[in-house]
């Protein structure tokens, strides 16, 4: 199996300004600001490496799970095992009508994405996307695991590169 990535953060604005700009045509002050956008094609042979994606659904339980970077499905109900990868990309998304969802480092064999104090909090609707750039730590026994917090059995998606 090979595994591509096309991976886009983006947002790109477009203003028009109308006032208080001398010898411009209004409908021609404008202004595009879209030089803070990320693009990367990224494999296995590429700088930052990936090699294995998993795309879920994660259900809590009584408001609560944790996920197993080293015990995930794939495709097919494949076993993805992540140790001795890093995560490139993550993309947690807390879905319209869910009350908020926090991810955080796992209390057990944490999972430090971006340090041992990561933790984010989405409202419903939310979204974030992460980018590791190869600086994460290795996938491995001891640090495998992110927790997941929120109401009964409400369900939240989780896109993960690892590579």
């Amino acid at each position: 199996m090979s595994v591509s990535v096309s991976y886009n953060a983006s947002v790109s604005t477009t203003e028009t300004i109308d006032t208080n700009i001398p010898a411009v045509e209004s409908a021609k002050a404008i202004i595009t600001h879209d030089q803070y956008n990320t693009t990367a094609s990224l494999t296995s042979a590429t700088t930052v490496p990936v090699t294995k994606a998993v795309y879920f659904s994660q259900a809590l339980t009584a408001g609560a799970a944790t996920v197993d970077l080293t015990a995930l499905v794939g495709v097919n109900n494949i076993a993805v095992d992540g140790t001795g990868l890093k995560v490139q990309v993550l993309k947690f998304k807390n879905p319209a009508g869910n009350a908020a969802m926090t991810l955080d480092v796992g209390a057990s064999n944490g999972y430090t994405l971006g340090g041992a104090a990561f933790q984010i909090t989405l409202d419903a609707g939310q979204e974030m996307l992460f980018y590791g750039n190869e600086a994460e730590a290795d996938i491995s026994s001891t640090v495998k695991t992110f927790d997941l917090t929120g109401t009964a059995t409400e369900a939240c998606e989780l896109s993960i590169v690892m590579g």
